[in-house]
């Protein structure tokens, strides 16, 4: 699976000056961000800082109370700037209730506004399920696996739009070890052929040595953005609830706007 071609030579990523307030509570302060093609940028901070927050809005999912937010080149406003996006938000606790087999799932990935319900049987969707090593439980559906098969099957769903940008909220939450080192080998193939990778982690794991770069928030502010190696470290404290995100966002409708 390979990257498309993007809409210019300019960021892939690029958020200037962007708040969010949510019930009445600012949780995102004046966020810069500019993440150029190719790289592998891993969003920390402790419970609540606004990383899933920064994340939602940066894909367009939240509406932004000021500043702007572009992915490859286009304002997330506009339909077409999700054409190469793969987007995994973190798991909804309903997400295991969806009446569908793994590659109707990953299928589902294939809609937009452009187009009527794709086929299960199209090639993409079985090479995105062979990448994430479910393609011998392509027929099962999703409410007899177990968390970590769905987090990878929600992960094909991704890929199966062969993303140029690919925008992952906690993928190794809620999985084995074994689990979290074939996604992050699967990471290190798609940075190695140019996907670029905006990743949310509570601890940077078996992905640390492969990091460009580390951003780190702390109360909605943006606090670090650079090695890895010299993040500061954080108070664990909560600064503000970040829900989880909603079942209709795990299926990807709100990042097709007609």
């Amino acid at each position: 699976m390979s990257a498309g071609d993007g809409a210019g030579d300019g960021p892939v990523v690029e958020i200037v000056g962007a708040s969010v307030s949510r019930a009445g509570q600012r949780v995102l302060h004046d966020i810069d961000l500019s993440i150029e093609r190719g790289e592998l940028v891993a969003l920390l901070g402790a419970n609540g800082s606004g990383k899933s927050t920064l994340l939602r809005a940066a894909v367009g999912v939240l509406p932004l109370e000021s500043g702007t937010a572009h992915l490859l080149g286009r304002p997330v406003s506009q339909g077409r700037a999700h054409d190469g996006l793969g987007y995994v938000p973190q798991e909804s606790a309903d997400t295991g209730s969806i009446p569908a087999t793994a590659r109707e799932t990953v299928a589902s990935g294939l809609l937009s506004a452009r187009r009527w319900w794709p086929s299960a049987r199209d090639p993409r969707v079985d090479a995105a399920l062979e990448a994430v090593g479910m393609a011998d439980l392509a027929g099962r559906p999703i409410t007899r696996m177990s968390g970590g098969q769905r987090r990878r099957v929600m992960i094909a769903r991704a890929l199966v739009r062969e993303p140029e940008l690919l925008v992952l909220d906690e993928p190794f939450s809620g999985v084995d070890v074994p689990t979290q080192q074939l996604i992050a080998d699967l990471f290190r193939e798609l940075s190695a052929r140019g996907t670029t990778l905006l990743v949310v982690l509570h601890e940077t794991g078996p992905l640390t040595d492969d990091i460009s770069r580390a951003v780190v928030l702390d109360h909605g502010r943006m606090v670090h953005d650079g090695p890895v190696s010299e993040r500061p470290h954080l108070d664990p404290g909560h600064g503000h609830p970040e829900d989880a995100a909603p079942l209709d966002e795990c299926l990807g409708q709100e990042i097709h706007p007609a």
